[in-house]
């Protein structure tokens, strides 16, 4: 029995090499896929890397507070901002070439001397509907440099300095789980890309076995004295073995090109990396078993593939999602080889740190695998009745 399912799967790994463009393509789209993602999040450590919010700034008032309150904006480490008109910043603000403008009405000038009864100033903060993010933070800017300006200009220099400074410092102290971790967007963003095209290249060999049941090629192989066990657990092993080279490939280029490491244990990373195959290698047969027709399964596997892979935080992280995507993201095994390759990589998480998420992702390939068996075993019944007939 493990022979038969040896060659069968090394038939299938013989119809994967055939086509040499075809399978060199399955190691560099991820590749290139993951150093992409990685070059686009990446953000150095150091302290003259942080990142500004890039703001425009209206000035309709021409008081002295408003051109000071404009200065201390253009000077602010938090801002990187430029001075327009108003019909300029609508402009750029529906490009996001910024995302966010601040207009400062006529009349702002009178904000330092109105009582809480007065009428207050309209200050608007004008923004693209996809940068709400960045709005709000841009009116945290907006009222740190104005408070501290207006406490400046009641109190004095000193007595303003100490109004609107606290009487600490702050330090923001990321917490990895491990001592020495520090993020790498190179190790998250090939994580994310690997799971992703793992479970694209299990639909591709899912599609080549629909593919085979719908020709003349399935039909000769199951003449044979063949089990269909056998021949399920050939194409599986085929596809994971597979999957488990492109990991290889793909990681060894990421420790080459961009220092990506396993700080954490190789054989949680070992155990992960083949769970996530075994996923492939069952993502596979599910297609086959529940697709129909090869253009239906191929756009629904599309589809299912993208929502588990945006939902498990492959493509950015999960907390820019709603608290509900993130409560559903527990029930898809994207979510949980995600944790668990982090935590093997940039994070440096232990065996018993990895192999918990490893042990997930292994038990939904498992009911995967389980329910693909079934479903294949009642086609072959029913399709073997009808010949009967």
């Amino acid at each position: 029995m493990i022979a038969l399912v040896l060659t069968l799967a090394a038939k299938d790994w013989r119809l994967f090499w055939a086509d040499r463009k075809a399978a060199v393509l399955c190691f560099v789209v991820p590749v290139v896929l993951a150093s992409t993602f990685g070059v686009l999040f990446h953000r150095p450590t150091h302290s003259e890397a942080n990142v500004k919010l890039p703001l425009a700034i209206v000035a309709e008032d021409d008081g002295t507070l408003t051109r000071a309150v404009v200065a201390d904006l253009l000077a602010s480490p938090r801002a990187e901002a430029i001075v327009v008109t108003r019909a300029e910043a609508e402009r750029l603000v529906a490009d996001r070439r910024p995302g966010v403008a601040v207009v400062f009405p006529a009349g702002f000038e009178t904000v330092a001397s109105l009582t809480r009864a007065g009428s207050k100033p309209n200050v608007q903060i004008l923004h693209n509907p996809l940068c709400a993010t960045e709005a709000q933070w841009a009116e945290g800017v907006v009222a740190e440099v104005v408070m501290k300006r207006i406490a400046k200009s009641t109190f004095g220099p000193i007595v303003g300095e100490l109004a609107t400074d606290p009487p600490y410092k702050t330090e923001a102290v990321p917490v990895t789980g491990s001592a020495h971790a520090a993020f790498n967007s190179y190790a998250h963003s090939f994580s994310g890309m690997t799971v992703q095209y793992l479970l694209f290249w299990g639909m591709e060999s899912g599609l080549l076995l629909l593919r085979e049941r719908n020709r003349g090629v399935w039909l000769r192989t199951r003449a044979a004295p063949v089990p269909l066990g056998a021949v399920l657990a050939g194409k599986a092993l085929a596809t994971a073995t597979i999957a488990m080279l492109q990991v290889a490939v793909t990681f060894g280029f990421g420790r080459v090109a961009f220092g990506v490491t396993v700080s954490g244990s190789w054989l949680g990373f070992l155990a992960l990396a083949g769970s996530i195959s075994l996923l492939a290698a069952a993502t596979g047969l599910l297609v086959a078993a529940v697709g129909g027709t090869e253009g239906r399964a191929r756009s629904v596997s599309i589809l299912v593939i993208l929502g588990v892979s945006m939902v498990g935080g492959l493509w950015v992280p999960a907390f820019l999602l709603p608290g509900w995507a993130r409560d559903v993201a527990l029930a898809v095994p994207t979510t949980w080889a995600m944790r668990g390759l982090d935590g093997a990589t940039w994070q440096g998480r232990g065996l018993g740190g990895t192999l918990p998420f490893a042990a997930a992702v292994a038990g939904f390939a498992l009911v995967c695998l389980a329910i693909a068996a079934l479903r294949l075993a009642s086609l072959e019944s029913h399709k073997r009745k009808g010949f009967a007939t």
